[in-house]
Formats: C-alpha cells, sequence, structure tokens
C-alpha cells in the first residue's frame, strides 16, 4: 500500500497517510502515457500557420526570358518556389491538430503519472490546505518548510481563491482541483501538494 507524508499549515510533519492502491499503486504504463501528452499538446496547438502557394504570391506570369539561346537555366514566371521570394511549394494551411482519445485511455494515464509520483515519494498531502488571506509569501514559505521546490502542482478540492492567488506568482507553481486533473500537468510537476480533502476525491473519482 503506498504511502505520503501528512502536513499540517505549520509545515511540520504530522503522520502518513495511505494511498488508494488502485489509483497511485498501480505499474505506470508508459505507452498510454505517451499517447495521452501527444494528444494533449497536439490539441493546444492553434494550427494557424500559412505561406503563399506560387498560385498567391504577387508576381507577374509573364516569362522572364525566353526559353534558349541566354546561356541561363529556362523559367517560366519569377513566383515559381525554386526562386527567392517565390512562392511556398506544399504550402502549410491554417488547419486543427485535435484528435479524440478513450476516456479509459486518460483515466489509466492520470493513474499511472500519480503511481509514478507516489513512487519517488513526490506526493505531499496537506491537512487543511487553505490560507488566511491572499500572500504569495505564506505560500511560498510552507511550500519551502515541507520540502517542496521548483515546478510543483497544488491541487485543492474546491476552487480556493485565497490558494490560487498565493501561488500564480510563484515560478512552475500551479493550482487545480481534484476533478479536472492532467496527466501532463502532473509529469510535468516535480511535487504533488495535496489538501487530506482533495486526496478522498482523487480517489473517488479516479478509482
Amino acid at each position: 500500500m503506498p504511502k505520503a507524508n501528512l502536513y499540517n499549515m505549520a509545515g511540520e510533519k504530522v503522520g502518513e497517510v495511505e494511498l488508494s492502491e488502485a489509483v497511485f499503486g498501480i505499474a505506470p504504463n508508459k505507452t498510454v502515457l505517451h499517447a495521452v501528452v501527444k494528444n494533449h499538446l497536439a490539441n493546444c496547438r492553434q494550427g494557424t500557420q500559412s505561406a503563399l502557394t506560387k498560385g498567391e504570391v504577387s508576381y507577374s506570369t509573364i516569362k522572364p526570358w525566353r526559353q534558349k539561346g541566354t546561356g541561363r537555366a529556362r523559367a517560366g514566371y519569377k513566383g515559381s518556389p525554386v526562386w527567392t521570394h517565390g512562392g511556398v511549394a506544399f504550402a502549410p494551411k491554417p488547419r486543427s491538430y485535435r484528435y479524440t482519445i478513450n476516456r479509459k485511455e486518460k483515466r489509466l494515464a492520470l493513474r499511472s503519472a500519480l503511481s509514478a509520483m507516489a513512487a519517488e515519494n513526490k506526493i505531499y498531502v496537506v491537512d487543511g490546505l487553505a490560507f488566511d488571506e491572499i500572500k504569495t509569501k505564506a505560500c511560498k514559505n510552507f511550500l519551502e518548510k515541507i520540502g517542496v521546490t521548483g515546478q510543483a502542482m497544488i491541487v485543492t478540492e474546491t476552487v480556493n481563491e485565497n490558494v490560487v492567488k498565493s501561488a500564480r506568482n510563484l515560478p512552475g507553481v500551479v493550482t487545480t482541483i481534484a476533478t479536472i486533473l492532467s496527466p501532463y500537468e502532473v509529469l510535468k510537476a516535480r511535487s504533488l501538494v495535496v489538501d487530506k480533502a482533495a486526496l478522498a476525491k482523487i480517489e473517488e473519482v479516479y478509482c
């Protein structure tokens, strides 16, 4: 049974919590993780790239010189793709890169990412994660006390404005809620700071 350290808001370790074997204790499926991360990155692409083809560049179609007798290579028009500033052969055009992936694969990828974090002891559970006021320094000090540095994800059960606004100016620190966890964001984070109530919600939703 995987376990994680339990901390209070003073940054003190007060015990351990057992994590669900079904969510935090499976063997990570690297193939599915790769597929889901690739899908996420593809869906993030804007697909707005565009270039002019030889039929769209603004050039005269008059033949630059006669076909034979000049000693130069034959040329038909200045907008040819082989000419500088000519059109682009097979030019990219705006398109959507979005595609869908099975819900079961997404769930398996998330459980794989969470299990990998648990196996590396990167999950920090906090009993009653909340701040009395919106203060970046308070959030920074708390994370340092429990040993979290660099990229981290803070997970709460519901949207907590004080937590969100206290963490948003910390480089590499993101916040989310338990019901919309992303495998990609979990993999990016070096540490996962989870409210105890959010942990119960994660185990309820993704088991």
